[in-house]
C-alpha cells in the first residue's frame, strides 16, 4: 500500500467540506451583511437594530466568513481534477457555464437583494473561466500561441466581469494545474497570491492541508447535488433574509 492509499479523504469528502464551508460563508455575507448590517442600503431591516447590535453581528459575521475561506480553493482543486481526469473537457464546459447562468440570479439575490446585479458575478464563471485556461494550457507545447492565451484571456475576462475571486480565481486554477505534480509548491504558490490578494484568506491554509490528505479517488457523490446546491441554497437564504427575519425581527 502506497502513502496515498492511506489518506483519509476522498474527492466526495473534500467536496462535502467545500460546500459546508461555503454555506458558513454564505451565512454571513448574505443573511448577516445584507439583511442585518444593510450593506446595500435596501434591507427591509434597516434601522431595527442598534448600533452595538449592528457591531456584534459584524464580528460574529467576520467569524463566519474567515471559516468560509475554506471553500474556494477546495472547489479550485477539485476542479483541477475533474479536467485532469475527464473524458470530455467540452462537456464539463459547458455544464459549468450553464450553472453559471443559472445561478446568477439567485446569487444577485442573496449577495445583493435584487434579481440583476452587474456589479458581480457568482463563482461558477470563474470555474468556467478557469477551465477555459486548463483547455487551452494543456497543449500549449503543440501550439505556442496558447500558453498566452490561456494565461491572460480567461483571467482578463473574468476582471472584467468582475467574477468571484476575479482574475485572482483564475491565477489560483492555472497554477494547481501547472503544479499538480508538487503539492508543496502549489499550496506556497496558491496560499500567498490568495493572502495578497486579501489578507482575511489566510484560513486557506486549511484547504491545502485538507487536499495533503486527499487519496486520488472520487468517492461516491450525488453527480448533479452539489452543482444544484449552489443555486437552490442562495435563493432560499435569500428568502429567509427577505421574508422569515422580516417577519421574527
Amino acid at each position: 500500500m502506497n502513502t496515498q492509499d492511506r489518506r483519509p479523504l476522498t474527492g466526495s469528502a473534500l467536496k462535502w467540506i467545500a460546500i459546508l464551508t461555503m454555506l458558513v460563508d454564505h451565512l454571513g455575507a448574505c443573511l448577516i451583511e445584507v439583511f442585518v448590517i444593510n450593506g446595500y442600503g435596501n434591507s427591509p431591516l434597516a434601522g431595527r437594530f442598534s448600533w452595538e447590535e449592528v457591531m456584534a453581528w459584524y464580528n460574529f459575521d467576520l467569524i463566519l466568513r474567515l471559516i468560509g475561506r475554506i471553500a474556494f480553493p477546495l472547489f479550485c482543486f477539485l476542479l483541477v481534477e475533474g479536467a485532469v481526469h475527464t473524458r470530455n473537457m467540452g462537456k464539463y464546459m459547458l455544464r459549468m457555464g450553464i450553472f453559471a447562468l443559472v445561478s446568477e440570479v439567485p446569487f444577485d439575490l442573496a449577495f445583493h437583494n435584487v434579481p440583476f446585479f452587474w456589479g458581480a458575478q457568482n463563482v461558477y464563471f470563474t470555474l468556467f473561466l478557469g477551465l477555459a485556461a486548463i483547455w487551452l494550457l494543456r497543449d500549449w507545447k503543440e501550439a505556442r500561441w496558447k500558453l498566452p492565451a490561456g494565461l491572460v484571456l480567461p483571467a482578463l475576462a473574468a476582471w472584467l466581469l468582475s467574477t468571484d475571486y476575479g482574475a485572482v480565481g483564475v491565477a489560483v486554477i492555472v497554477l494547481m494545474y501547472f503544479l499538480r505534480e508538487k503539492p508543496w509548491l502549489r499550496a506556497a504558490a496558491c496560499i500567498t497570491l490568495l493572502v495578497a490578494f486579501n489578507q482575511l484568506e489566510i484560513p486557506c491554509i486549511l484547504s491545502f492541508v485538507l487536499t495533503a490528505l486527499y487519496n486520488g479517488r472520487r468517492g461516491r457523490q450525488p453527480r448533479y447535488f452539489f452543482y444544484g446546491f449552489y443555486p437552490v441554497h442562495m435563493l432560499l437564504l435569500w428568502a429567509v433574509g427577505r421574508y422569515v427575519l422580516t417577519a421574527l425581527v
